[in-house]
């Protein structure tokens, strides 16, 4: 039986490319009005549940940095690792994220 939706938000994002289809610019908004923005990388994961695969987009534009795309990824593992806890439970799990999380961070000399 099929839960009944009472609310819908459509989300957004338009991707502006250059000449070479690199992306320059990216906008994203949600019609709620729960949110929009310009961003410089995003990473959208899609789980299909028919071929029970993942799916993702991966975006980032010329002028995101080294530097940015270091602590963009240290900070989507951490609260990757808050999500899953929320969504299963399993909160040693999610530590071990948040701990590769930290030793990531510290590799890459953005947290001491």
């Amino acid at each position: 039986m099929k839960e009944k939706i009472s609310l819908q938000t459509k989300i957004e994002i338009g991707v502006s490319l250059d000449e070479n289809r690199v992306p320059v610019e990216m906008k994203w908004e949600a019609s709620d009005g729960g949110g929009s923005g310009i961003c410089k990388a995003l990473l959208l994961a899609l789980w299909d549940e028919k071929d029970e695969n993942t799916m993702r987009i991966d975006l980032w534009n010329k002028d995101m940095s080294i530097y940015d795309m270091q602590r963009f990824f240290h900070q989507t593992i951490l609260t990757m690792g808050d999500t899953y806890e929320r969504a299963t439970g399993q909160k040693a799990l999610a530590d071990e994220m948040k701990a590769f999380a930290k030793n990531f961070g510290a590799k890459a000399g953005i947290i001491s």
